[in-house]
């Protein structure tokens, strides 16, 4: 939702009436996965995608029926299909795409949750009985309730595997046999964070490149030279502080990468330290294998087990070779990506309620 959603804010203030088209499943080489959207108004203005080019026009030609029906309609193009020539999909693929005029009650709760940065989904009823099509519920994180309804004898069930999708991370879709219905959860999360412990110049490249992935940046250093506002005006906070103190700030959680730069034990250490048993999704640690042998060592007589200092990616960042900082960062952000993605949720799942 974060793609469309300042354009979808503006639209609504300026009266525009809105069609939104999400991905729900893909098969095969779709570049959008699902989730992705797409914004169109009734005249005709876009925002987002949801196939990098390939099947946007046909999309927005429906988008324009279902803004003069009302109705909500599941779209499907593929390999297999004549009509996957006619939009550009001949290069291999199927992608199932939800076409419904937005809901601006619905909407304002999302954008809020989003602005809080709060984890929480969207249950759609995708395909099912006409008089259930495109019915909501909005389920945020830790909380028992939520916000809409799609049946009675639908709600808990919904809310319960929105619940599963948000602590899995991903959306998904669901068919609920007894019911008859198919549902998309879709998973609104808050942006992953990236902790950098230490204000070196490998860290002042390494925010840059975090934010362009859409990561919230955190600088940690207690050292006055290294954790200023003039090396860092671009992250989005700067604790000068311990790690000890740091962490109290800003608890570790499963949506949460950490860096550790400083080569000095003083600092990487108690940090290691609050994080190895902590649920972050990524550490990695700066240094020579010598280095790090030493920093296993000194580990393991802190009591850590090998199973948990194994967590630790050292010499931090993927093999590209690099040399300079710039390409050190590079190398590490790719890490942090390709850990981040290395854990996925079936995308289908079949449930009797």
């Amino acid at each position: 939702m974060e793609e469309v959603l300042a354009d979808l804010q503006r639209w609504r203030k300026q009266g525009e009436t809105v069609a939104l088209a999400t991905v729900v499943q893909t098969w095969g080489s779709s570049p959008r996965k699902a989730g992705a959207k797409m914004a169109i108004t009734a005249g005709g203005q876009l925002a987002g995608s949801v196939s990098g080019g390939c099947v946007e026009g046909a999309v927005a030609e429906e988008a324009f029926a279902v803004l003069k029906s009302g109705e909500p309609k599941l779209l499907h193009f593929g390999i297999a299909d004549e009509t996957s020539w006619e939009v550009g999909l001949a290069c291999g693929g199927n992608i199932d795409i939800f076409v419904e005029p937005l809901d601006r009650t619905l909407f304002e709760a999302v954008a809020g949750l989003i602005a809080d940065r709060r984890a929480g989904a969207v249950v759609t009823v995708i395909a099912g009985p006409s008089a259930l099509l495109g019915r909501k519920l909005l389920v945020e994180s830790g909380r028992g309730g939520w916000l809409g309804s799609i049946d009675d004898a639908v709600d808990a069930a919904a809310a319960e595997l929105a619940h599963e999708a948000i602590q899995a991370g991903k959306g998904t879709q669901v068919t609920l046999a007894d019911q008859g219905i198919e549902l998309f959860i879709d998973t609104l999360l808050p942006p992953p964070t990236l902790v950098m412990i230490g204000g070196v110049h490998i860290a002042i490249v390494l925010a840059t490149l975090a934010k362009t992935q859409g990561y919230r940046t955190v600088i940690v250093d207690p050292r006055h030279a290294f954790g200023n506002v003039e090396r860092f005006p671009h992250v989005d906070q700067l604790l000068r502080a311990w790690p000890e103190d740091a962490f109290a700030q800003l608890p570790p959680n499963r949506n949460m990468a950490v860096a550790l730069l400083t080569h000095d034990p003083k600092i990487d250490d108690p940090a290691l330290k609050r994080v190895l048993r902590s649920p972050v999704f990524y550490i990695g640690a700066l240094g020579s294998r010598k280095t790090h042998h030493a920093r296993v060592e000194r580990l393991r007589a802190e009591g850590f087990q090998d199973h948990e200092i194994e967590r630790i990616h050292a010499p931090i960042g993927l093999r590209i070779d690099a040399q300079t900082p710039e390409e050190i960062a590079l190398a590490v952000m790719a890490e942090i990506v390709k850990v981040r993605r290395s854990t996925r949720m079936p995308e289908v799942e079949t449930r009797a309620n």
